[in-house]
């Protein structure tokens, strides 16, 4: 039997061997079509938000389409642990770094059409630099690059003749909360920059910058100057100007100098001293009225203060465009959506609050507010004057007096911070305002307990605070609740109302 063996050609193997190789490179190919289905959209230009205040940095897909099944994942140069992680359909915190715990929210109103930007609030020096935006759905993903540039401004500098050197006059130029380092410089009256005997820009734990400059000026040098402190990274400076009389500078004895300014300042100060000594005598008795009210005070508990109650409500000419105060107005929460309302000057666009109607001008004044089970919220008093048009700090420095709950942590807004152990969650606060005694105390209404008693000065009217915090969609979209009260005592003034609108809707 002939068995046949089938035979093959140089031409038919060659074939068959290009056709495997075509097919390889097609399949490594399909991941990165796939990969090339969108691609991440952030700003070219950084970002640049100030200290202390919120930053929000963008992020879209390109063409449009729903992230909401999809990964996000915001990071700084390591993919994990992550800035914020969005997966699942849900935030995830299990990865999130130390330092954003609490200060981080994925905004999710245009989520659907591919727009997932981060909002940070209360800005870091730490948080400066890089961050990538990341998206990853079931079979693609895509990343971009953007940049976050924090500034800090400091307060207005602070010159101080430190004494005698080198036959002139020592001047120091200090100032504090700067970032990143910033520029300090002398200056002339006609703003020529003059040269500094010194110069020192150290950084503090905060992480922000103090600069200290000094001079030397003569008798014979230019004695009107300025100085200047300036953040190049927003083109901001903050400047303090100084007048130096000839009579400071030394002449044959420096004692000669200072006897002619001593005598004069004890011709002031020995009057001033009598009359401080006079004021005292009188304040005396006041003060002995007051301890005496505080030990039955101590004595009665946190009850005694419940007789000082008075009836609150709120002003919606105070109130962020963003709340919905009820048509009694004694409720006020997150409506979520930013009002067409008329920008007055009383009215607050940054922080989320409003203030209650009553001026607090004296006496003693206590009302509670219904909180329950919300996961933000601030209460307290303010100064009638403060600042409602920017993001500044809210604390006693710029007139806030106020007890927070943020991110399950209770907290007096000291500066910096102090926080409140709390052995039971309040279901309602008490506010308390002893105006003369300069103290706002808060109770825990839930078990009688005593939460912080901030000491003070006040001057002119104060006003009822109430910030309701963040519609999350959970229990913090509940309002916060002023509980009701008697009639007016004294002490307290009610602005005059136009009443069309004491009687207008409940949507502000």
């Amino acid at each position: 039997m002939t068995e046949t063996v089938p035979s093959f050609s140089p031409g038919s193997a060659g074939s068959s061997a290009l056709c495997g190789y075509l097919a390889l490179c097609l399949a490594l190919q399909v991941p990165r079509l796939d990969s090339a289905r969108f691609t991440v959209i952030a700003p070219d230009r950084p970002v640049v938000a100030f200290v202390g205040v919120e930053a929000v940095l963008p992020c879209h897909l390109s063409p449009s389409m729903s992230a909401e099944t999809m990964e996000v994942r915001w990071f700084r140069s390591r993919y994990s642990p992550v800035v914020h992680l969005y997966s699942e359909g849900q935030d995830q915190y299990g990865e999130q770094m130390l330092e954003y715990q609490g200060r981080t929210e994925i905004l999710k109103d245009d989520i659907t059409s591919g727009r997932v930007s981060l909002r940070i609030r209360n800005i870091r020096p730490s948080d400066d630099g890089r961050y990538t935006c990341f998206f990853q759905s079931s079979d693609s993903y895509e990343e971009a690059l953007l940049e976050l540039q924090v500034a800090g401004l400091g307060p207005a500098p602070v010159i101080s003749v430190e004494g005698y050197q080198e036959g002139g006059i020592r001047l120091v130029c200090r100032s504090s909360g700067w970032y990143p380092e910033p520029e300090a410089q002398w200056r002339d009256h006609q703003g020529q920059r003059l040269p500094s005997a010194s110069e020192t820009i150290s950084p503090k734990d905060s992480g922000l910058f103090q600069t200290e400059i000094a001079i030397v000026i003569a008798e014979e040098s230019n004695q009107k100057l300025s100085c200047c402190v300036r953040n190049h990274r927003v083109n901001q400076e903050k400047e303090s100007a100084i007048s130096i009389a000839g009579l400071f500078f030394p002449r044959i004895n420096p004692w000669l100098v200072a006897l002619a300014v001593i005598l004069p300042l004890l011709a002031v100060l020995i009057p001033l001293a009598s009359y401080c000594f006079w004021r005292q005598h009188r304040a005396k008795e006041k003060l002995q009225g007051e301890l005496e009210w505080r030990r039955a005070l101590l004595n009665a508990g946190w009850e005694k203060v419940r007789q000082y109650a008075v009836d609150v409500t709120l002003d919606p000419d105070t109130a962020n465009p963003q709340l919905v105060l009820s048509e009694d107005r004694k409720r006020v929460s997150d409506g979520g959506t930013w009002q067409d309302l008329p920008d007055n000057p009383e009215r607050f666009d940054y922080w989320l609050c409003v203030l209650g109607a009553e001026r607090l001008t004296g006496g003693r004044c206590y009302w509670e507010v219904e909180v329950g089970d919300k996961t933000e919220w601030e209460l307290g008093v303010c100064r009638e004057s403060v600042c409602r048009k920017w993001g500044v700090s809210l604390s006693p420095g710029n007139g806030y007096w106020a007890v927070r709950l943020w991110y399950r942590g209770y907290s007096a807004r000291t500066d910096p911070p102090t926080p409140l152990p709390v052995s039971a969650r309040p279901g309602r606060v008490g506010i308390f305002l002893h105006y003369e005694a300069g103290e706002v105390s808060f109770y825990n209404v839930t078990d009688g307990s005593h939460l912080f008693t901030f000491t003070d000065t006040f001057s002119g009217p104060l006003r009822p605070y109430f910030c309701p915090g963040y519609r999350d969609g959970g229990t913090n979209a509940a309002p916060l609740t002023i509980c009701p009260g008697p009639a007016q005592p004294q002490g307290i003034s009610v602005p005059d109302r136009d009443p069309a609108a004491q009687t207008g809707p409940s949507q502000r």
